[in-house]
Formats: structure tokens, sequence, C-alpha cells
């Protein structure tokens, strides 16, 4: 069995480490990008459910004032 997984070439660890470096550059760039883009979702959602509250309330609003049009025309 340990043959089997050693012959596999794709289990690569160089000597030289610095050949990590641009992977690890890569990913905390990636990870940064990734904050961003949750930041300005999160900031487009907060600014959307403001909108939907205002939008919930005009129409309440309006539902109420029929209600009592309608009552007072009984």
């Amino acid at each position: 069995m340990t043959s089997f997984i050693l012959n596999f070439g794709f289990l690569y660890f160089p000597e030289d480490k610095s050949t990590y470096l641009p992977a690890f550059i890569e990913i905390l760039l990636l990870l940064g990008l990734c904050f961003l883009v949750l930041k300005l979702i999160r900031k487009f959602a907060k600014k959307q459910e403001q909108e939907a509250k205002k939008l919930e309330a005009r129409a309440l609003a309006e539902r109420d004032e029929r209600m009592k049009k309608e009552q007072e025309q009984k």
C-alpha cells in the first residue's frame, strides 16, 4: 500500500521552501479579495433591506388609509 502511494508524483515537497512563496502570496491576495467582496455584498444587502422596510411601511400606511375609508363609508 505504501509503495502505491509513493509512486504518485504529485506528492512533491521541495527542499527549497521559497517555491511556496508565490502560492502563499496568491492565497493572501485571494482571501483579501474575498473579504472585500463579502463587505460589498453586505453593504448592498443592508441598503436593499432599508429600501424594503420603507416600501413595506408605505404599503402598510396605504392599506390602513384604505381600511379607514372603507369603515367611514359603512
